[in-house]
């Protein structure tokens, strides 16, 4: 929601600005680092490890970048880091970089080794020439000889934690963003979450023994398995070293077992690391397709599913981080920064108070087509179709244009009744600026505030297309035409006998997703059950991400991780669930009503 409205934008560069590092690790303000502090950190590194003091001129950019070598050669260096590899600079001169790539390239200062002897004033030296090349940043690439791969540190002149040791990038709207690599989680790549195999999902039935194929992606890989199979022979291998039956049922064996052969130790690789390998390694897409069934979208354990590093999220306005703002409720949101003028000091409210009152009048738009329960941090696929057309809305008033023709497609999706008129208000908004708005729509209170109604029909598919009427609201109830009679009451929907249900329940315990407060809700059965509330109080949370996903884990094995909840009773009485949502059905080009239905099957 926050990068759809740009808000996300506005808070990235007020952050930039005005906000206030602190460590990760300690939480204490994060201050400069002078040369000797960065000399004292690397003369820390062990005896005998080879360090490159590097300094960066290109960082993630893309180009060909000639002319920065070219300065660097006039500056009389003799190496260059080009993407991670080390390189004479006459051979970096040959190479023709692709100017639609991203490229970071880093001066080789000098090539030092940890002893006691090193010559501290040399190192000074080149930390400062690196430093003045990059403009307050250096990197020190350390090759410990007990180690493969060397390590790359950086330093700034400008943010460190002295305590902690801990240095933080130079503070830019780049940062803050999770689709840059300067700020995207380095676990989950700004994602939140992680595909990971699930244990439930590669033994689905405990209560087989190995023997019987309780590891179900190994009983039935794609590769013919036997009682000679590769993975067969691993595991016979394994039980005789462990001491354990194949034969015994799964759920049987001792949790130490289970976990040996789940997750393996040094000598036995196990189900899980080896479906991960396979799965990042592999380049067929059947067999990742094939590995994806036993996987699970799950939170980034490290990030805990805020998509930026600690070192980001430890940048703070008032006391809050990026974080604490997008996860607020807009109308929360609204009130920190109308707060925030109290707060600031003379010399950031020059620079806070124009970017605030952007951010201000943006939230104040989402309030008034009624989504002031939703969070910035909300994720756009999440949405309903409603709320993403009132969102386009929101940005659309935002950005004041005039002489637009809006078409909307049925906004009042979703909408509850009271936050109907909040709607009507900003399409009456759109109008007032000087745009047309046409509007597709059922709904009595939007058609009885529209200027001017064409009704379109009289039936439907070959019985329609004509314009049936023509002209204001008040000409329309006197009208003849189906849309005319409903809406002046002379027609009705008749309520027939309501269904007594057939005396079962299915039950849902302490459902918390999202808004919903710890709550138990009893569904009776066989009957026609309609589950309403105002926009926001948790209808979809309870029947999508708790009942449907649940109930479409438990009988056709889904993926989707179900919504917060304790347990639901009562699935012994049904055999299927369907869903039927608003996504569309066809996935194929040739695909069509009759094929869908399978009634082309019988013809």
């Amino acid at each position: 929601v926050g990068t759809i409205t740009e808000i996300y934008d506005y808070l990235r560069l007020l952050f930039a600005r005005i906000g206030i590092p602190h460590c990760p690790e300690c939480g204490n303000p994060v201050s400069r680092q002078s040369v000797t502090q960065i000399a004292d950190q690397i003369l820390k590194q062990p005896v005998n490890s080879e360090i490159g003091i590097l300094g960066p001129l290109v960082r993630h950019r893309k180009g060909e970048h000639r002319g920065v070598l070219e300065e660097v050669e006039r500056g009389g260096f003799v190496r260059v880091r080009i993407d991670g590899i080390v390189c004479r600079l006459e051979e970096a001169l040959q190479l023709e970089l692709d100017r639609q790539k991203y490229h970071s390239i880093e001066v080789v200062v000098d090539r030092l080794v940890i002893e006691k002897e090193l010559d501290r004033p040399r190192l000074v030296d080149s930390l400062e020439t690196a430093l003045r090349l990059g403009k307050g940043l250096v990197m020190v690439q350390i090759q410990d000889p007990k180690k493969k791969k060397p390590e790359v540190l950086i330093f700034s002149e400008r943010f460190a934690c002295e305590d902690c040791g801990v240095n933080l990038p130079e503070i830019e709207p780049r940062i803050f963003s999770f689709n840059s690599p300067f700020g995207a989680c380095t676990s989950c790549q700004g994602l939140g979450e992680k595909l990971e195999v699930s244990p439930e999902l590669v033994i689905p039935n405990p209560s087989l023994s190995v023997a019987e194929g309780a590891i179900f992606p190994w009983a039935r890989a794609s590769h013919k398995v036997g009682r000679q199979g590769f993975f067969w022979w691993k595991l016979e291998e394994l039980s005789k070293v462990a001491g354990f039956s194949l034969q015994k049922p799964f759920k049987v064996l001792s949790k130490k077992t289970q976990q040996l052969i789940l997750n393996g130790d040094g000598d036995f690789e196990g189900v899980i690391p080896w479906l991960e390998r396979r799965y990042h390694e592999t380049d067929s897409e059947h067999a990742r397709e094939e590995i994806e069934q036993y996987m699970i979208e799950r939170v980034c354990e490290k990030c805990e599913g805020k998509r930026l590093k600690p070192e980001v999220l430890s940048v703070t306005i008032a006391g809050s981080s990026i974080n604490d703002i997008v996860t607020m409720p807009v109308e929360n949101s609204r009130d920190f920064f109308k707060s925030l003028k109290n707060i600031l000091k003379e010399g950031e409210k020059k620079i806070a108070l124009p970017i605030g009152k952007e951010i201000e009048s943006r939230l104040q738009f989402l309030m008034d087509v009624g989504l002031d329960y939703l969070t910035l941090s909300r994720k756009a696929g999440t949405l309903s179709g409603g709320e993403e057309q009132r969102i386009r809305l929101a940005t659309q008033i935002g950005s004041k244009l005039t002489g637009v023709l809006y078409i909307l497609d049925e906004p009042s999706i979703g909408l509850h009744s009271r936050d109907q008129d909040r709607l009507i208000t900003t399409l009456k908004q759109l109008r007032d600026l000087g745009n047309s708005v046409v509007v597709v729509e059922h709904d009595p209170a939007t058609i009885m505030s529209a200027d001017w109604i064409i009704d379109v029909g009289p039936g439907a598919g070959k019985h329609g297309g004509e314009i049936i009427f023509k002209g204001t609201p008040k000409q329309i109830l006197k009208s003849s035409t189906l849309t005319g009679q409903y809406l002046s009451g002379k027609k009705k929907i008749d309520i027939k006998q309501r269904a007594q249900g057939n005396g079962k329940y299915l039950v849902v315990k302490g459902a918390k997703e999202h808004n919903l407060k710890d709550i138990d809700v009893k569904i009776p059965l066989g009957k026609f059950v309609c589950i309403t509330g105002v926009s926001g109080s948790g209808k979809s949370s309870f029947v999508n991400d708790i009942l449907a996903r649940s109930l479409l884990r438990k009988f056709y094995r889904a993926k989707d991780e179900p919504g917060e909840h304790k347990e639901i009773t009562g699935t012994e009485h049904l055999n299927k669930v369907v869903l039927v949502d608003q996504s569309p059905i066809g996935r194929t080009p040739r695909s069509n009503p009759a094929t869908y239905t399978t009634a082309f099957s019988v013809i």
